[in-house]
Parts: C-alpha cells; sequence; structure tokens
C-alpha cells in the first residue's frame, strides 16, 4: 500500500513539474512555488476547517466555522476582519475582511461560502463520515484505496482526494482564496486591486437573508466585480469562467385520493390511485423531446447574445463522456448538448413518494401521492411567474388547487384534488456580458494559469442568488469554479482532487493579480 501512494506521489509530483515549466505567467510560477512549499500547513488548516459541522440550520456549529475563518484572516494580517449579520435575528453572517491596496484601484469581492448540505452519515460509503476528513488514492467509486490523514506529511500527490462534507461546496473556495491571498503576500507580490472578501453562511439553505446583508452594508461592498468561487470545473477537467447562474424555484405537490389507504384488491379497478394520477400529471408537463409542455414556460428567455452563442459553439463536447461516465445512453433533450441544454428554462421532478416499496410495500391504494418540482429558469424568467404558470397547468388539467388539506365538502364537489405549495426562497437568474472590458480582463487572467484551452461558459447549470448582488449593489459577478466536476457535491461522499485545490489557488492570485 505505501508503496502504491509512493508511486502515485512521484507521479504527482513529475505532473506539477510538467505544469510549472509550461506556464505562461512568471506570477503563476512564483504562488505554485508558495503553495508547492506550503503543503502540510495549507491541508492541516483546511483539515481542521472540514471537521467543523457546518449545515446552516446549526446555529452553534455555523458560529463556530465563521471563527474559524475569522482567525485564517486575521492570520493572514486582512484588515477590517468582522461579522455582517443580517436584520434577522440569528440567521448565519458573512465573514467579510479587506485589503486596501491603494484607494485609487478598483475593487474586487470574492465571494464563497462556508455552509454545507445537510447529511445523511448512513449513505456514506465504509469508512467514511462527513465531518471526520479522509484521504484516498483517488475516487473510492472507482477503487481508490482510503487512508487516514497525516498532518505530518509535507507533500501531496496531486491526484489524491479529501472525503467530506463541504470540501468542495464550498470550503475549498474560501481555502483557495485566502491561500492565494497569502502566496502573494509572502512572495513578495502585490495584488493590483483593492481585495474585499465575502464568505456567506446560508447558500445552501437558499441564502434567505442575503438581500438584508446586501442592503444593510451597501456601501461598505462596494465594488467594481464579484469574483464568485463556486462550483466545479467543466467536466473537460479545464478551467472555465462562467459569466451566469440559473435561478430557482420549488414546488410541492400532493394529490389527494381516498381519505384512507385501501386494499387493493378489494378496491382496485375501482378507487382512484393518487399516484397514477400523479404520474399522469407530470408526464403531461414534459414530451418524449424534454420540451417542457406548460403554456408560455420558454416566452420570457432572454436570447444569447453573439460572444454567448460562439462560446457555446467553441465549447469542448463532453455528451458522450458523461453519457459513459454516468451509465446512461440517451440524454432529454436530444439534439442539444449539455452546454445548450442548461442554458435553458427547466423542469425537473426531485422526489416523489406514494405509500411504501421494497420489504415495505404492501397491498395498498394510498391516500396521496407527493412530488417535489424544481424550476431552474434562465434570464428573462421571474421565478414567481413561472410557478404560477405551472400551476395554471394543472388547473388545466382538471385540478382543483388549494393550499390546504381538503374538506370534506371540497372532496364531494371536485374529482381531481391536489394541494400545492409554492416554494418562498425562489430566485431569479443573472447573467454578465462577456463583452464586458472587466470580463475579457478575467478571461486572460484565467488563460495565463494553463496551457489548456479556457472554457467560456455563459450559464452554468447549478443556482446561485447572484441577482441580489445586482438589485442591492449595481454590481457585476463573475463566477470562477475550482473543483473537480465529479465530486459529488450535495450528496454522499463528497470530495475534492487535491490538484483542483493547487490549480484553485493559482488561479484566485492570478486574478488577484490581473492587469488594471
Amino acid at each position: 500500500m505505501r508503496f502504491e501512494m509512493k508511486k502515485l506521489f512521484l507521479s504527482g509530483c513529475f505532473f506539477l513539474l510538467a505544469a510549472s515549466l509550461y506556464s505562461q505567467s512568471p506570477d503563476v510560477l512564483q504562488i505554485r512555488k508558495y503553495h508547492t512549499s506550503h503543503q502540510r500547513e495549507i491541508m492541516n488548516e483546511f483539515v481542521s476547517f472540514l471537521s467543523i459541522p457546518n449545515i446552516a440550520s446549526d446555529t452553534s456549529n455555523i458560529g463556530r466555522n465563521a471563527g474559524f475563518i475569522m482567525e485564517m484572516m486575521r492570520k493572514r494580517e486582512i484588515k477590517q476582519v468582522q461579522l455582517l449579520s443580517p436584520v434577522t435575528t440569528g440567521a448565519p453572517p458573512v465573514v467579510y475582511g479587506e485589503v486596501i491596496v491603494n484607494n485609487a484601484f478598483p475593487t474586487l469581492i470574492f465571494y464563497a461560502h462556508y455552509d454545507g448540505q445537510p447529511v445523511n452519515p448512513a449513505q456514506w460509503a465504509p469508512g467514511l463520515e462527513p465531518f471526520v476528513p479522509r484521504m484516498a488514492t483517488g475516487l473510492i467509486a472507482e477503487d481508490g484505496h482510503l487512508f487516514l490523514f497525516q498532518a505530518t506529511e509535507s507533500s501531496y500527490n496531486s491526484e489524491w482526494r479529501i472525503y467530506a462534507r463541504g470540501v468542495s461546496d464550498d470550503k475549498a473556495g474560501v481555502v483557495a482564496i485566502l491561500n492565494a491571498y497569502d502566496a502573494i503576500v509572502k512572495s513578495g507580490l502585490k495584488p493590483s486591486y483593492n481585495i474585499k472578501f465575502f464568505f456567506e453562511g446560508e447558500e445552501e439553505a437558499g441564502s434567505p437573508h442575503l438581500n438584508e446583508i446586501l442592503e444593510k452594508y451597501s456601501s461598505l461592498l462596494q465594488s467594481d466585480l464579484w469574483i464568485i468561487c463556486d462550483g466545479p470545473v467543466h467536466q473537460s477537467g479545464r478551467k472555465q469562467v462562467v459569466f451566469g447562474v440559473r435561478g430557482d424555484a420549488h414546488l410541492d405537490l400532493t394529490v389527494y385520493a381516498s381519505k384512507r389507504p385501501l386494499h387493493s384488491g378489494h378496491y382496485g379497478n375501482w378507487a382512484p390511485s393518487p399516484a397514477m394520477m400523479l404520474v399522469k400529471l407530470l408526464s403531461s408537463m414534459k414530451d418524449e423531446r424534454g420540451k417542457v409542455m406548460v403554456k408560455g414556460f420558454y416566452d420570457d428567455v432572454v436570447p444569447l447574445a453573439a460572444a454567448e452563442k460562439k462560446a457555446l459553439k467553441e465549447m469542448p463536447q463532453v455528451d458522450e463522456q458523461m453519457k459513459k461516465e454516468l451509465g446512461i445512453r440517451w440524454n432529454e433533450m436530444p439534439g442539444k448538448t449539455l452546454g445548450e441544454s442548461i442554458n435553458l428554462p427547466s423542469l425537473n421532478i426531485n422526489g416523489m413518494q406514494s405509500g411504501n416499496v421494497g420489504k415495505m410495500a404492501s397491498n395498498q391504494i394510498p391516500s396521496t401521492a407527493t412530488a417535489v418540482l424544481d424550476l431552474r429558469l434562465v434570464p428573462g424568467n421571474d421565478w414567481q411567474k413561472q410557478q404560477q404558470k405551472v400551476i395554471d397547468h394543472i388547473r388545466r388539467q382538471g385540478y382543483y388547487v388549494t393550499d390546504h388539506e381538503p374538506t370534506d365538502e371540497e372532496r364531494s364537489r371536485y374529482n381531481k384534488i391536489i394541494k400545492v405549495i409554492a416554494g418562498t426562497d425562489g430566485y431569479n437568474a443573472q447573467r454578465t456580458s462577456m463583452d464586458l472590458a472587466l470580463a475579457k480582463t478575467v478571461i486572460k487572467a484565467v488563460k495565463n494559469t494553463t496551457t489548456d484551452q479556457v472554457v467560456l461558459m455563459p450559464t452554468m447549470g447549478g443556482s446561485l442568488p447572484l441577482f441580489l448582488i445586482e438589485k442591492y449593489l449595481k454590481a457585476k459577478t463573475i463566477t470562477v469554479p475550482i473543483a473537480n466536476h465529479d465530486n459529488n457535491q450535495h450528496a454522499e461522499n463528497e470530495n475534492l482532487r487535491l490538484l483542483n485545490l493547487w490549480n484553485g489557488i493559482e488561479t484566485m492570485a492570478a486574478l488577484m493579480l490581473m492587469e488594471r
């Protein structure tokens, strides 16, 4: 085992050496030299950070996370380190700090979030616990071997992975940003911009209080551009610069039939099945080619600009790679690539339930059937209007729509009854023009860190409430993600490939050093 890890370590060192020989930027070489020689300190700090549970609803541990980040920032002599608290008492704070190089310089705000998705430890692989970071020689799903983290290690193979909740989404972003600044200072370099740090504590909960913070601290948060460090690099492994994110909204559906579960032998073929009713309703929402059949679903979409269409055409095509990786033979929208598909609004089923399955299955007709719909939005869509379009579609299918458990009187009047609860924490999409001068500067800076093609993405598939930054601060945002695409974010066995962390430090540093 140790011999195998030694071989992997040597191959990782060779990879880093080869990459350094071809780097186009002298500054990046200095940053690489720094992080290569300080891997022990970086990893020890990272593992300590990952060991603190970070579910947004866990107030005590969220406070511990915020305190840990503040200490990380003070250790790096970042100024004005403080918590930005929303008006709502008890909501997770933003951790803020700043480095004012020259008052005449433009200002960049670097964003990442420190909270993570809820966890079910029972779903994690044997030997893994969400908040006990473990190392592996590769993906454990592909026979990577787990081993204990050693605090005394001086260097790490770049292909090793670290497993923990939040490791890729998005504590890696916090660590990459702060170590990028650290590397700049300790390499004798100087940022080209004034820098502000903004680390949010409830992004995975939908950022319900972000608007309060942006409004309350609007004067403190003035800037020329926000750099968002969240999400994965392109599926091809290449770095990418993302100019927009999709919006998000949800609907909870409950279809009602009999007031109590019924014996499927005594009442089958007679009593309506809520599960069958729900399946038919959901199937009416999409055709065989993945097109959403809800009236007006695409009407508000803002067409892509010429530069955005060009970027989609030049994007590396990974559809066949991803089909093989995911074990699927077809994609939902034939004739459209993955990149094209995620630049359209979507309607997905997050989950369905009616009765029991497996060992708990019984011969019954359940009394209800439920589903959760996830609506992803692109620029032009309004999240509440998009919800209403789906509700109107449901009514056109003959349903009586209510927001409460049906009464006996309602049951006697209507054949088809559904309760619809529209989520109140939705938000719109946001997109920044690729033609902005500062956008072109960002692209150039990222290109200077790699000899590979840098992928330009008009809109990423995931969602962030970046429209709030435009709304309250009139500021533009550009997302520069660093995590590996197969990181299992939001699911069990979340992981980060170490090379992505090292590359992320270099990328964030390059942005802090980019030309004005």
